[in-house]
């Protein structure tokens, strides 16, 4: 994991409600991260649970750079707030507990692409549905597809210009319903950059959070592929 030196920064003066995401409610606003140090990544990647932070493995680190957030900064930033590099932030659960690892595959690519969200704009419940296809479909010997995906799941929001879902469409039932929710991640979050090793790590999805997502209806099976 590539580490930059830098110094402490103080909190933003800027007021992201009014200024630069006036679209996005307060709630949305309030949800920064208590990621704010060093410190606290190494705690994560150092940790001996079963549940062992990794990004990338060992090998890989020096393709991808984890930064702490600076305080006060909300997850709905886009680079406007710092506009130095592109990067996209990623709750820490997301690695932890679902494996999920950078780069992105094509699949989960072309599926934030198509809905239209960031990584951090789509629950981490959802993430779970994303992994479990992709395994399920790699273990049957399918590539996994966006609109077979599409065909089990349909899109929605959870609230007003908050994290959004996939529901699985009634009458298709693939996977099931969790016995509980992830909670507690919305203050764990940090930014991710590439760097010279991986220029394109972030091409070809959305990287930060969008005011109108896209809103999928179910697929039909006649425009499905053979």
């Amino acid at each position: 994991m590539a580490r930059t030196k830098t110094t402490p920064n103080p909190p933003p003066s800027i007021d992201y409600q009014t200024t630069l995401y006036c679209w996005a409610p307060d709630i949305l606003i309030a949800k920064t991260s208590k990621i704010t140090s060093f410190k606290e990544i190494e705690a994560y990647k150092e940790s001996k649970s079963k549940e062992k932070f990794c990004i990338f493995e060992k090998e890989h680190d020096r393709f991808v750079k984890v930064l702490p957030c600076r305080e006060g900064v909300p997850v709905c930033a886009d680079d406007r707030a710092d506009p130095k590099e592109h990067f996209f932030f990623a709750y820490s659960t997301i690695f932890k507990r679902l494996k999920l690892r950078l780069p992105f595959t094509g699949f989960e690519r072309a599926l934030l692409t198509e809905v239209n969200v960031a990584l951090a704009q789509l629950h981490p419940n959802n993430w779970a549905f994303v992994r479990a296809f992709s395994i399920l479909c790699i273990h049957f010997g399918h590539t996994p597809s966006v609109d077979v995906f599409l065909y089990f799941f349909e899109a929605k929001n959870l609230g007003k210009k908050l994290w959004m879902s996939f529901n699985g469409v009634v009458g298709r039932v693939l996977l099931s319903l969790f016995q509980q929710s992830y909670k507690g991640f919305k203050g764990k979050f940090f930014k991710i950059f590439c760097s010279k090793f991986n220029p394109t790590l972030l091409d070809e999805f959305p990287l930060y959070w969008v005011e109108k997502p896209g809103l999928k209806k179910p697929r039909c099976l006649e425009d499905l592929a053979p």
